[in-house]
């Protein structure tokens, strides 16, 4: 294990001209916002190493440069709170990028899939997750610890190229490079302050209960991150809701809502929800967030949905595309319900020529299905 800069620095060397490295992490999160990096996994070709990211005195700026360097791919498996902490530490996310769990869905290997799963598919490696729970901010680590840790880097070199080969096979690189979109904008990992009251759950939503919604929990975000505590700790969901919903304009008001009580309201936390709700309230009513609702569907279409589904199932397994990928349950009950309307990812790019083309088809009659055989065929009817 690398525990000192000048290691780390030799090893960062030694894989500078690799066309990819494989890259894990180990964190820990339970009490804080923002990721606590403790371990760090990089495999090239011919060599792994664990670097101790709480050795005293290690600096990774090393391995932010490898990590920054544009001409060497980085392979990590279900990349998204690897990239958070990595954007954290550098300010941007490193490029170019490669996730195999995405590479994985395009290639057919189900919704989602685990680490372990592909490496015994693709790497045939058994992996013992005995160590998976380990609490990674202790040291001294074990050598069984650090074995495990590295085997997540180690199998995904052979998970990778069989990957790559089979996407450069299927002509599907360009899918994979659409999907990978998400996990390089910087906004995935540093998201609006303003933009996080869309993740909390309410009812009866209003104009300017939206519009204090949207203050007051722009105030947590912005406190949970200067904190360095997670959202809940600062206020749970639920009371910002009671704040947004009653509006409170003093610090009685304040301590009357449900989950607060009077020793908050009355300290600098009161007074900035006060200071958030009075801002949300001086919102004009025609700028205040709009509620998002579902559409309104038809009724009666739930034999147009399940035949919806079998074209998908139809369609993945004749493609090899994970279902998820593909189309979501919401995907197939808009398309039901709105046709050509309906404003949904299975509508565009490859996934339209893969399975939204013919599910519009399908939904207006012009295609059906038949059994010959043993096997399910589509067949043209004249649509009417």
């Amino acid at each position: 294990m690398i525990t000192d800069t000048a290691t780390l620095a030799a090893f960062c060397d030694r894989l500078a001209d690799t066309p990819y490295i494989t890259v894990d992490t180990e964190f820990m999160r339970e009490s804080t916002y923002w990721p606590v990096l403790c371990l760090v996994q990089v495999a090239g070709p011919d060599e792994a190493k664990a670097i101790d990211a709480l050795a005293p005195g290690i600096d990774l700026a090393p391995l932010l440069k490898l990590l920054d360097n544009p001409k060497t791919l980085k392979v990590f498996h279900a990349a998204r709170q690897d990239l958070e902490i990595f954007h954290k530490l550098m300010g941007h996310v490193p490029a170019p990028l490669f996730d195999t769990q995405v590479a994985a869905m395009v290639c057919g290997f189900g919704d989602s899939v685990g680490y372990q799963a592909l490496a015994l598919k693709l790497a045939k490696a058994h992996i013992d997750k005995s160590s998976r729970f380990t609490d990674w901010s202790l040291r001294p680590l074990s050598d069984k610890q650090v074995d495990y840790a590295l085997s997540d880097v180690t199998h995904l070199r052979v998970i990778y190229e069989k990957l790559q080969r089979t996407l450069h096979d299927n002509g599907r690189e360009a899918w994979l490079d659409e999907e990978m979109a998400i996990l390089n904008d910087p906004a995935t990992y540093d998201p609006d302050p303003h933009s996080t009251f869309r993740r909390i759950k309410s009812k009866g939503a209003k104009p300017h209960m939206l519009a204090v919604l949207r203050e007051v929990a722009a105030w947590r975000e912005i406190e949970a991150r200067k904190r360095n505590q997670p959202r809940n700790r600062i206020l749970r969901d639920e009371s910002l809701v009671e704040v947004a919903h009653h509006k409170p304009k003093t610090v009685n008001d304040l301590a009357k809502t449900r989950g607060l009580g009077r020793r908050l309201a009355e300290g600098q936390a009161g007074e900035a929800l006060l200071a958030a709700v009075e801002r949300g309230m001086a919102v004009p009513t025609d700028e205040c967030p709009k509620p998002v609702f579902k559409p309104e569907l038809p009724r009666g279409l739930g034999p147009v949905i399940d035949l919806l589904k079998v074209l998908l199932k139809f369609k993945c397994d004749e493609s090899d595309v994970a279902q998820k990928l593909l189309a979501s349950s919401r995907d197939i009950e808009l398309i039901a319900g709105l046709g050509e309307k309906a404003d949904v990812r299975a509508l565009n790019g490859w996934r339209r020529e893969l399975f939204g083309e013919d599910a519009l088809k399908l939904r207006d009659g012009k295609i059906g299905f038949a059994i010959e055989g043993k096997k399910l065929v589509i067949f043209e009817t004249d649509g009417s």
